[in-house]
Parts: C-alpha cells; structure tokens; sequence
C-alpha cells in the first residue's frame, strides 16, 4: 500500500471510491483485519482480542502472548495509575502481534456474579468501572494503539445473547449502565466502541439510532468509529442509519454489495449515509495508520516476548490484584516449615476467563510452581489433588508427541471429492493444543466441505485407568491405539463447549501402562451435525458453520471419595494446609452464564473436611466473580486471587509468604447467598426479554437498602499491616458551581506486623 495514504484529504478519497469499495468498507475481508482499497492505496489495519492480553489473529496457531490479570483483579487495586500501566504494557503488546487495534476494554456492570463473562468487567460500580476504563484507554492509546471499549450496552448476561431484550429505566440506564462508558468517553476518549450482542428497551443495540448516534455521537461528542460485536447485526439499513461504521466479522453476512444496493435502490439508505460511514472509517484508519507507520506498512508477521522486566510487571500487577479476606490469628503469612497443598487448581494453569479472554500464554506459573519455588529455605511441601474441579476433561498437549517426535499433534487438512468423501491432502500443521479452533482460519484449497485427521502419541508417567474426553462443534470421532473409543459424529447432545455452541464432552476410559505411548487419532469433519432431538427430546437447530472446532482432553480415573480422605489424611500430618480451588475458563466463559455460586465438583466438601481436621487451613480461590463459601468459618485464611494472568502462581505465593503485602479491595459484594444477588430471578432471558427489575439498587446499593448482610461487602479487604483512623474531620468548600468535600484523618500505622516490618497498605 502506499504511504501517500497518510498525508490523503478524507473526503477526496471518499468521492474517488467506488459504490462497491465503499460497501467493501463497511465490512471486513476476515475476521481482524480492516478492507484494503489497493487502487488508492488505502490500507488494511489489523485488530486483536483483548481484554487481558493480545491473542493475536489465530485461534488455530496463535502466537503466545502475555496474560494479564482479569478486569476484577485489576479493578480490586482501586488504582487507575496501575490500570494505566497496564494499557501501556498491552499497547506494546498489541504492536507485537501488528496490530493498532485492541477490542478491549470491556466495561459492563457487574450486575450478578453468574455472568458468564463478568471477570472481564471491572465492578458493580459504575464510577469505578469508567475511572478504570478511562485508565485503561489512556494507557492503550498514548501509545498509539485505538482502544475499542465494549459492550455497548448492557451486556451483563450471556443467556440468549444475540435476541434478548434488556428493559430498563432510563434513570438505570442513564445512572449504572451507561454511566462507565460515559466516564471513558469523557476522560479518555477511545478511538472506537463496539456495540453489544443483544437488544435494549426493544431494539438492538447496533440498530439503535438513540444509543449510537444520539447519545454517543451526539451528547458524548464521540469521534471515533463504532463497529459490532462478532456475528452481532442482524440487517443491512437498520444498523447502517442508526450509526454502525463496521460489520465484523469478514466475509459479511449483510454488507455484501447486493443487499447495500438492494436498501440503495429502495431507499432504505441513501449514499450520503453511506459516505458518512465510510467517512468515519477512513478517518480512523488513516489517524492509526499515521501512529503506527512501520506496523501498518510493514510484514505483518506476529511475534511474542518474554523478558525479565515483563514478568517481574506481570508479577507486580498479579499480586497487587489479590484481596487478603480473612487471616484468623495471623495465620498469614505462613512462616511453618510442613505444609500441604491440596486442590483441583493446584497444577493447573488457570490464568484466565474463557471466551474473548482466552489465549496461549507465553508461559504460565502455576500455583503449585510459584509456592514451591517462594517457600522458605527448609519448608517441606507435599501435594495432593483432593478432587476433580474441571467441566471438560483437562487437556493433552504437555503429554502428546506427533508421529515423529516433535511436541504436540499432527495435525492434517483433506478436501472431499464430490461424494463428500476425503480425497486428497492440503496442508499439515503441528499443534501444541488440543483444543484446535477453526473459526478464524482455514488453508486454501479446500473444497466446501473438508475434514482434518490429529495424530499424536500419548505418553504418561503414571499405569492407571484414563479417561478421554471428546467435544466438538461439527462432527469428530477418536480411536486409541487403532480402536474407535468414542463417536461424537453419529449421535449428538448440544452443549456449550464453542461459546455456547457444540457439543456436550463424550467420555470412555481405556488402561494405560507408565511410559508406554499411545496412539490417538481424531477425525474432524466441517459437515454439519446429525439432525435430531437433544436430551430433552426437543427439536435443535443444526451447527452454524461459524463455529467450528474440536476438543481432546483426558485424564486418570479417580475414585473421589478416596482421594478426599488422602487428602484429609495428608491435612493432619501438615502444620498448615493450602487449599487451591475455584473455578476455570470452562466455567467462566463468553457464550452462557455459571448455573450456579457453587464450586464446581465436590470441592466445598473438600474443603469443609480438610479445614475440620487441620484448623490451620488457608483457601486461595482462583475465580472472576464470586463464589459461595459454606466452609468459610472453618478456615483460617482466605485470599480471592480471581485471574491472575502468566504469573498466577508466583503472585499467589508472594502474598502467602509475605513478600508482597495484600493492599486489595474487592470491587463487588460477595453474596452470601444466591438468592441475595440483586438480580436474582431476574437474570435470564423471559419469553426474549431481561427485566432488571432491581433499577438502580446494583450491588451494594442493594444489600444497604435492604439491610442485608453479604459474606463481604464491596470494598473489603485485609492487610498484613495494622493500621487504625482517627480524628476524622469533614469540610464543605466551595468550588466554581459545586462544592467539594474535603476530608482530612489521622492514620496511624504500627511499625510491627506479625512479627515483620511491613508497608502500609493504601
């Protein structure tokens, strides 16, 4: 493309366009990247998830990325100077993966913890949501990359996304869910908004002239573009007049040139609206282009980093991130030399909500890994599992080698020939993965119907009973050592392994020797499911061919009621016991909300027993939002470490062990119990519409105006230090046309705490 581009007069380029490059610019060629005009050098500019680290423009070879902590983690520092830092560091990130465009950040009210895409929100309350955002706009952007807030609006719910209609006042749209964005719009700025999959107050929110032009362009005098959700607009002139610029993703569904020339010719749109959308699109790309010459004009290839100083800030953010929120006679931090580490999470790699959230990390610290290594010289640390926590069956890729050796699985594209049967192959792929996603990315040459064949061997250091595990969103088959184990192909039950979609996770187990390989092999096919009834004997829908992909996960076949009496057994030979749980990306995810506050699996169970025979027990919870807590009075310690990216591990054992002292807050009420949540009986979707029947009690407004008592309220958190207020005194003074408050106190921190020397907390 030529760089003549950035020195251009926008409406001269506009009047030279084509009617079909214009149309071709109202939409996208893929599903990242902006449409090029070759003839009047007119590039295309590149754009990534978000919100906790940029994947890059491949689910199915991504390129490692770093993993920041979570919105909820992040928002639990309550400080927007950190929240900026963190903007500048994915900034550069972003420009690492050439792209000037990050589809972040997400600030949605937490309106109920069982949002299945809640952790990517900053709070339940709005001023601290917009100061958050501002905060991080800002950072993304004084580095030159646009930041996209989203969902706007009133995404706080995944249940029937794309049709359910959220009816609200107009005060509580005005005063909790449009408040955030309008903070970020005011302090910051960002150079994009990207509008929610579902309906507001009868209309969909990137068909709603009053939301986007109104309101946004209008009242808020913003400047930037506006572009959908993924697969979210559902019409052609609607969304063109109310001020949508850009349908994603590419190849569109309804900007195509036929169905634009269609509204043209009946006057459901008019070119000049056409030009005003256009218009804004060119005036944005070139404003990225002009900030990010070399990236924008350059090879476009991705590439990760992984450096001392970006693991010691992912480590600093991580742990400035987790709320200390209970230490019954200052268990913490742990100076005993015997502990036991029990949990489901212990040695996984739980770093991060599903969905938009997900990526390959460049690395990831388990907790297992940053305890062991943080402990104390002399410290014996012993490790048992306790019980499963997972939805789908853990995956493979650390243990599978291809047919030649290499890391990972083979991974083999076929085309069909006319009976659809496989023919010929096209292009090979090792993957390290055994999650293969093939939404974004297909090889050329494919016929329109294709399958692809991954072979691996699978080695495992342990002779046991294995247990495999199969998901799909198309159709798949697998054979262990050349024998058909499982069919998710012939017959189906929905699940929501894809974003709500797919299939549910069929398991069969086989025996399998220590050290002896295994061979697996799947066969994925892209034709659509079998049609037929679901569990509940009710009519479904075939797959839509946007989702496409496949999952093999596996693991040893436990009996449980076993393993938590090994565990309580291990608890009272222990001076302290660590207990690693929560949740997971296949609990928390875009596409369907939690079912419920619960620990997944019988870990409350495991918790209650462990903490019952070993009183020194400290509970470390990995999840996005709140959990419920039945074992709460039976434990000593308690840190909610949500999230918390590539450094999860390290960051937890920095704050067990005391070298970190926990300054956090939390930024929502934990309930105590479902029923108490705001929103409760009022989350889900009736007959296709949302009811936010609470209004503007969200929260702790809620729980203080109905006297009710959470398990811990909104801006509650422990330190190691001790500290005390006093001589609090409050002053009215005036200020051009308000008046402000001003407070002034004493804190007095004291100079010993639990024996050490530790830094006041904020």
């Amino acid at each position: 493309m030529s760089k003549s581009f950035l020195e251009a007069h926008v409406p001269d380029l506009v009047k030279k366009l084509k009617v079909e490059e214009k149309v071709a610019l109202l939409s996208a060629p893929n599903w990242w990247n902006t449409t090029p005009v070759v003839r009047l050098g007119i590039p295309s500019i590149r754009m990534s998830d978000g919100p906790n680290g940029v994947r890059g423009s491949s689910h199915f070879v991504p390129t490692p990325a770093q993993c920041m902590p979570c919105a909820t983690a992040l928002a639990s520092t309550f400080d927007p100077g950190l929240v900026k830092r963190v903007g500048d560091f994915l900034a550069q990130e972003a420009k690492l993966k050439s792209s000037v465009i990050l589809l972040a950040p997400t600030c949605n009210i937490q309106r109920s913890p069982l949002g299945g895409r809640a952790f990517e929100s900053f709070s339940e309350d709005p001023h601290l949501s917009g100061t958050l955002a501002a905060a991080y706009v800002d950072g993304l952007q004084s580095q030159g990359v646009a930041a996209t807030i989203k969902h706007f609006v009133a995404n706080d719910q995944e249940d029937e996304r794309t049709a359910a209609d959220s009816i609200m006042s107009a005060r509580a749209l005005r005063e909790i869910y449009l408040y955030p964005f309008m903070l970020a719009q005011k302090h910051a700025q960002p150079a994009a908004f990207m509008t929610s999959y579902g309906r507001l107050n009868g209309t969909h929110c990137s068909e709603n002239r009053e939301l986007l032009t109104d309101i946004l362009r209008k009242e808020w005098n913003f400047g930037g573009i506006v572009m959908s959700d993924w697969f979210g607009t559902y019409g052609v002139d609607l969304a063109v007049n109310a001020g949508l610029d850009l349908e994603m993703p590419g190849p569109p569904r309804w900007r195509t040139l036929s169905l634009v020339l269609h509204c043209l010719s009946s006057k459901k749109l008019t070119m000049a609206t056409i030009d005003e959308r256009v218009t804004s699109l060119l005036t944005f790309i070139q404003r990225q282009a002009r900030k990010n010459i070399d990236i924008v004009f350059g090879d476009g290839i991705e590439r990760s980093r992984d450096t001392p100083e970006s693991r010691r800030f992912c480590r600093q953010i991580a742990a400035e991130g987790v709320v200390l929120l209970k230490n019954r006679g200052n268990i913490l931090p742990l100076t005993c030399k015997n502990i036991a580490v029990i949990g489901p999470n212990v040695k996984e790699r739980v770093i991060s909500g599903g969905g938009s959230a997900a990526l390959k990390p460049t690395y990831a610290v388990t907790p297992w890994e940053g305890i062991a290594d943080g402990a104390p010289a002399g410290t014996t640390i012993h490790y048992h599992i306790g019980c499963y926590g997972h939805k789908y069956l853990p995956t493979l890729e650390s243990n599978l080698r291809t047919p030649r050796g290499d890391a990972g699985w083979l991974c083999t594209f076929f085309a069909h020939d006319e009976h659809g049967e496989i023919s010929y192959p096209v292009q090979q792929f090792i993957l390290n993965d055994t999650r293969v996603k093939l939404n974004d990315f297909l090889p050329q040459g494919l016929t329109p119907t294709w399958s692809i064949k991954l072979e691996g061997k699978l080695t495992l250091d342990k002779t046991c009973r294995f247990e495999f595990g199969l998901t799909v969103a198309g159709r798949a088959k697998l054979w262990v050592d050349g024998s058909l184990l499982i069919d998710n192909w012939s017959k189906q039950i929905p699940g929501d392994f894809f974003y709500g979609q797919g299939t549910i996770e069929e398991k069969a187990s086989v025996n399998v020797k220590a050290g002896k390989p295994v061979d697996i092999f799947v066969l994925y096919t892209n034709t659509p499911p079998p049609d037929g009834d679901d569990e509940n004997g009710e009519g479904r829908l075939s797959q839509p061919a946007l989702m496409r992909g496949v999952r093999l996960g596996g693991c040893e076949k436990i009996d449980e009621e076993d393993a938590i009496a090994e565990a309580v057994s291990l608890a009272l030979q222990a001076d302290a016991v660590i207990l690693v749980g929560g949740l997971s990306p296949e609990w928390e995810s875009e596409g369907f909300d939690r079912p419920s506050l619960r620990l997944p699996g019988r870990q409350d169970e495991l918790f209650t027993r462990v903490a019952n025979a070993n009183p020194n027990t400290i509970v470390c919870i990995q999840a996005g939002s709140a959990v419920s807590m039945p074992w709460v009075k039976e434990v000593s310690g308690l840190l909610q470490a949500w999230y918390s990216g590539n450094e999860a591990g390290n960051a937890i054992a920095d704050v067990l062990f005391g070298k970190v002292n926990p300054s956090a807050r939390l930024p929502l009420t934990f309930p105590s119990r479902i029923e108490d949540v705001p929103a409760y009986l009022n989350h889900k979707s009736e007959s296709g519409r949302i009811h936010y029947r609470e209004d503007l009690f969200v929260g702790y407004k809620h729980y203080q105006a109905r006297n009710i008592t959470p398990l811990f309220p909104f801006g509650f958190g422990l330190s190691y230090t001790r500290f005390s207020y006093s001589n609090l005194v409050i002053s009215v003074k005036p200020y051009s046309d308000v008046d402000l408050l001003h407070l002034n106190l004493t804190v007095t921190v004291s100079e010993e705490a639990h024996g050490q020397r530790a830094s006041p907390a904020r």
